[in-house]
């Protein structure tokens, strides 16, 4: 890799590296108040004293016409005194919906972290996968959130889970351009040298992607510029075929 530092100005736009990985965007769930039930509706506006009411009658873990539990709703529009009650009482803390996403999926997802640590406290699991095979610890690489990553992995979360397309975490934060996640995961232990469904690794993507200092970091943590990918180019041939040499 003689010249893998000599990269032109980075590109801007998505790489072509990207994968399936599931909007961080549009995160929280769109709601029709006439399909909501009871629970689910008390449990998406906030209202603990409703909600305490209904359970008495109800099952916690009622679900909707998207397979959501009220406990996903809590999660997804932030209601922390909510999942408390839920994730304390009688709900169920690894049903998904039909995304295949569990209520701490979603409370990652929509960036809810105090709701995420009361499941998390709760024994709610981390490592499930969604439909495009990522986890919560996926979801919090590509916010990015470090705080939120750091309580998944203090829980246990797998730090190299690939998912549909062999990305782990790491790779999805250097696909996405996110340093500061890219070094936590780093010091964190994650495998430098993991690679896609291609083959490609987060230095591959980032000499690709012409990101420099991407590709500083990644050296510093003694990534491997000689592996290759399922084309047989290492690093250094995809900073030059995608004009990133000098």
């Amino acid at each position: 890799m003689k010249k893998i530092f000599s990269f032109a100005k980075k590109k801007k736009g998505f790489s072509p590296n990207s994968s399936d990985t599931g909007s961080v965007l549009s995160a929280g769930y769109e709601l029709k108040e006439k399909d909501l039930g009871k629970l689910h509706k008390a449990a998406s506006t906030g209202d603990l004293t409703k909600l305490k009411q209904l359970v008495k009658k109800h099952d916690f873990n009622q679900l909707d016409k998207e397979n959501r539990t009220p406990l996903h709703l809590a999660c997804a529009y932030g209601h922390a005194d909510i999942v408390r009650f839920l994730a304390e009482g009688k709900a169920k803390l690894n049903l998904c919906d039909n995304q295949n996403r569990s209520p701490l999926m979603k409370a990652v997802q929509c960036q809810q972290e105090q709701c995420a640590v009361t499941l998390l406290e709760n024994d709610a699991d981390p490592n499930l996968v969604d439909i495009n095979g990522n986890t919560a610890l996926h979801l919090s690489a590509l916010i990015p959130s470090i705080s939120m990553a750091a309580q998944l992995l203090e829980h246990k979360a797998n730090i190299n889970a690939e998912n549909k397309e062999g990305c782990t975490p790491l790779i999805l934060a250097v696909t996405e351009n996110h340093p500061e996640m890219v070094e936590f995961l780093l010091k964190e232990g994650a495998d430098v040298d993991a690679d896609n469904n291609s083959k490609r690794t987060s230095l591959m993507i980032a000499a690709s992607n012409g990101q420099i200092s991407m590709v500083r970091l990644l050296l510093r943590y003694n990534a491997d510029i000689s592996l290759k990918d399922d084309k047989g180019w290492t690093a250094d041939d995809h900073s030059v075929m995608n004009g990133h040499h000098a």
